[in-house]
């Protein structure tokens, strides 16, 4: 997909997303750094941009995603999962309007099952 978007895009819907969950209470208690998101950021983008076809920078600079050790330590469970999702869904609708219009549906579809699916693998109670 990374060919399609381009590595702005994931930076954009990255933003996209941080913006809506920086007013989310049920999220930001699983924010140690608090309202400050700018880490969280630039590595959620860097594994969204290696995980679509980019370049390795995330496996280059932080190793392999491992993500439901990396999410261990907080408690997500159906609440959490469904403010994440409901958030991602609003970023990914907030930014694929710059997605060639031919190319659209599909990648709205293949991000949202994406997220679907990796939101629910991360739920540990």
């Amino acid at each position: 997909m990374y060919d399609i978007v381009g590595g702005e895009f994931f930076i954009r819907l990255v933003d996209a997303f941080y913006d809506g969950v920086e007013h989310d209470e049920v999220l930001m208690r699983m924010y140690p750094d608090g309202s400050n998101t700018v880490e969280a950021r630039r590595r959620l983008a860097m594994f969204l941009t290696q995980y679509w076809g980019g370049p390795h920078d995330y496996m280059e600079q932080r190793g392999h995603p491992q993500l439901r050790m990396r999410h261990f330590p907080f408690a997500i469970g159906e609440l959490e999962r469904d403010h994440w999702l409901m958030h991602m869904a609003t970023a990914i609708e907030t930014v694929v309007g710059e997605v060639p219009e031919a190319d659209r549906e599909h990648v709205t579809m293949e991000l949202a099952k994406y997220m679907v699916n990796a939101a629910e693998h991360l739920r540990n109670k």
